[in-house]
């Protein structure tokens, strides 16, 4: 697991996967005309720029997240100019990695791989949108939302990037369009598996910090909800409330005793099941049984 989830380090997960599926699908049998393209190690070079423009989308994304709500701010956070400061470089640090993205995707020539890496792109910026867009009822604290909708919202904030960098690295060796689904569909169902565990670690973790938040539009609380109803879900937040703090000690064993961490934990296992069927296409190969043991990583828990 510490492959790919570090809470310490941004490891560059994206990145690898789209060079081991580019590696594990190999040049394509039926197209000759990019047998001329430089490859190393069972890899394009087109791809591997691919690789790398994949990470530096996903920072820039990181880096534009770091902007701060300045109209949330408390006199303990610092002072005012400083965090001012602080998101203009977010701002100008992420445009100029984006900047750079773009540059990388135009030198690749190629007017399909562009269309989906801008795709990708504008679904971050939806999913984001999303994420950030509170709902007008209950404190802002929590949206009312299902788990199918949490689903396209994750797949477009979390999905999206790696699966079409997924297809892109097929196009780049002209698979056909079947090969190139089958790596969009690893990409996709990976992601919303790691995106699923992420979202179960403060639950199934040991030793949890008593003050330790969550997101409260996170899969097991979305499940949680779904099962227990909206308005017995609001009586459990204001039940946790402590002169208007949340206490999130008391709210994380409520949730651990209904079903929305086990269903979860199902819907990760049906995910990461997703990603190994589409693997299947794939010959039997040492980067196959990486992209494999990504899966396996995100699904065990113990």
């Amino acid at each position: 697991m510490g492959l790919v989830h570090d809470s310490q380090n941004n490891l560059q997960l994206r990145g690898l996967v789209v060079l081991l599926i580019s590696k594990a699908a190999g040049p394509s049998s039926v197209n000759a005309s990019c047998q001329s393209y430089d490859m190393v190690s069972g890899i394009y070079s087109c791809q591997r720029s691919l690789a790398e423009i994949t990470e530096l989308i996903h920072t820039a994304l990181l880096v534009h997240r770091g902007i701060v709500n300045l109209d949330e701010l408390q006199s303990s956070d610092g002072p005012l100019k400083d965090m001012q400061f602080g998101n203009k470089i977010a701002i100008l640090s992420g445009d100029f990695l984006l900047a750079n993205a773009c540059n990388g995707l135009a030198l690749l020539q190629n007017t399909k791989v562009v269309e989906l890496l801008a795709s990708a792109l504008m679904d971050l910026v939806q999913g984001v949108y999303h994420e950030n867009s509170t709902s007008a009822k209950e404190n802002h604290i929590t949206d009312d939302i299902g788990i199918l909708t949490w689903k396209e919202q994750t797949f477009l904030s979390h999905g999206a990037l790696l699966a079409k960098s997924c297809q892109a690295a097929m196009e780049l060796a002209k698979h056909d369009a079947e090969v190139q689904d089958m790596a969009f569909q690893y990409g996709k169902h990976m992601a919303m598996s790691h995106k699923i565990n992420s979202d179960l670690q403060p639950f199934i973790k040991e030793k949890t910090s008593d003050s330790l938040t969550f997101n409260l539009n996170s899969a097991p609380v979305v499940l949680h909800q779904e099962f227990l109803g909206r308005d017995l879900w609001i009586k459990q937040i204001r039940e946790a409330q402590r002169k208007g703090r949340l206490d999130y000690a008391k709210l994380r064993e409520t949730i651990k005793a209904g079903k929305g961490v086990t269903s979860a934990i199902d819907l990760c296992r049906y995910h990461g099941n997703k990603a190994l069927e589409a693997l299947e296409s794939f010959p039997p190969s040492e980067a196959r049984t990486a992209l494999e043991n990504i899966v396996f990583a995100v699904t065990r828990f113990s």
